[in-house]
């Protein structure tokens, strides 16, 4: 669209009771909140062009739901695309990191929508029955789970620091091409990026918890 946004905010209808001050103000918000969805278009747009990725040479290994030992490539079920979440739930941890929780619960809510389109897993030092047994304790009934055999995928994308033994998490897109197993993108903002005085968010942030509460005064 080709339109100043200032123009198109102008269009919007106020609400009764509106002081002047409010007026003039939420249509320059929505402005701005324009150009931010114009912005994210095309950033999106930006990182589906970019060129192919590496491809995964490693011989990564899990195990399923199942109890079975698989590759990356089986992860896939069917589709050419594979979004994968490792979440902070190692075998040392009691709990799994409350960020990674708070993550997961909306996308297990959309996860039956997302896996319409594309495959969707979650990857954990731990063994998927202690994934499991936190999943239903949480009411999550759609997301897959699936334990990292070794600590070589960790290490390789991020997911943990062998210097000081922390685990971080990752967020990683892996495109199929035939026999070739790729990496299309993974989030890459360290803590850092983060700007003075806030905790790192990645970018695009999936959580809905910041969304929402962006939202509130």
């Amino acid at each position: 669209m080709a339109e100043d946004v200032r123009t198109l905010a102008a269009l919007r209808t106020p609400f009764p009771g509106e002081s002047d001050a409010y007026r003039d103000a939420r249509t320059d918000l929505l402005a701005q909140e324009i150009a931010l969805q114009r912005q994210i278009d095309a950033v999106a747009e930006q990182r589906r062009k970019l060129p192919p990725g590496p491809a995964v040479e490693k011989d990564y290994r899990f195990i399923d739901m199942n109890g079975d030992e698989v590759v990356l490539a089986d992860l896939f079920g069917g589709h050419d695309t594979l979004v994968a979440y490792f979440q902070m739930y190692g075998p040392d941890r009691e709990r799994p990191c409350p960020m990674c929780t708070n993550l997961l619960g909306p996308l297990d809510a959309n996860a039956s929508d997302i896996m319409q389109r594309v495959a969707l897993v979650v990857l954990a030092r731990s063994p998927v029955d202690r994934q499991l047994a936190f999943a239903r304790e949480r009411g999550w009934r759609n997301l897959r789970f699936a334990q990292t055999v070794g600590d070589d995928f960790a290490l390789d994308f991020g997911g943990l620091d062998p210097d000081k033994g922390w685990e971080n998490p990752v967020l990683a897109v892996f495109r199929q091409e035939g026999a070739c197993v790729r990496l299309f993108w993974k989030g890459a903002m360290t803590g850092e990026m983060a700007e003075e005085g806030k905790d790192p968010r990645g970018m695009p942030d999936i959580a809905s918890l910041w969304t929402v509460l962006d939202l509130t005064p």
